[in-house]
């Protein structure tokens, strides 16, 4: 009988965010124990944590790690970045003999698809924390007061600014994911394609939320402007 030990992970500021939460995990692991798993099955062990990605320290992931390699059961997620945010994590993790893993958004996902997916996500992170930086200096320095309003002498509130802003921030979002996107787009795969590539690596979008197909439509949009 195949054996999994399910693991959830939210952070403080993840746990309402659509695509993110506890419940939307659950459904996830519950879709690949209902598809993809071989009959019968055993869920032998249930962790949740709240905990960021980056946080080395998380007891209820060492107590599933911990029951992994005494009952020889599979370690399933709903989504790789629920596991850890880190490469070096994720490859210590995969090199553990003990440890066999199981990502329910990548049911068919082998050791090697699964490195190529964390080390996407980090690179993607890293461009995200540059990108976004740089934009948000390069609107400070045109005098752009970002999320600001300001009264006009009539009373009313002039947005100009504002609506400057959620432009800039849009067009660092569009960044951040272009390098992942247009690779597929020019490999001929569809916009719904291209969501579920999306999200079984773990991208998000900035709102934290998953991917539709319009959403790719503008960023595609974006990087053509």
């Amino acid at each position: 009988m195949r054996k999994y030990v399910s693991y959830r992970r939210v952070s403080t500021e993840e746990q309402g965010k659509s695509g993110l939460g506890l419940e939307a995990q659950q459904r996830d692991i519950d879709l690949f124990l209902a598809n993809y798993s071989e009959v019968p099955y055993e869920v032998v062990g249930e962790f949740v944590e709240e905990a960021s990605g980056a946080d080395g320290d998380r007891p209820e992931l060492a107590k599933a790690l911990d029951l992994v390699r005494k009952t020889g059961a599979e370690l399933l997620v709903a989504k790789l970045d629920r596991l850890s945010r880190k490469m070096s994590f994720i490859s210590g993790l995969m090199d553990d003999r003990k440890v066999k893993l199981r990502v329910a958004s990548m049911p068919h996902a082998d050791k090697f698809q699964l490195h190529i997916y964390a080390a996407l996500a980090e690179q993607e992170r890293e461009f995200i924390s540059k990108r976004t930086k740089d934009a948000l200096a390069a609107a400070k320095a045109r005098g752009v007061k970002l999320g600001g309003r300001r009264r006009k002498a009539d009373g009313t509130w002039a947005l100009d600014k504002r609506i400057e802003g959620l432009k800039t921030r849009a067009d660092a979002d569009a960044a951040r994911v272009i390098g992942f996107i247009k690779p597929l787009r020019d490999a001929g795969k569809s916009l719904r394609e291209i969501v579920t590539a999306l999200d079984s690596a773990g991208l998000a979008t900035a709102r934290g939320g998953r991917w539709t197909a319009k959403q790719v439509s503008r960023v595609l949009e974006r990087a053509t402007d």
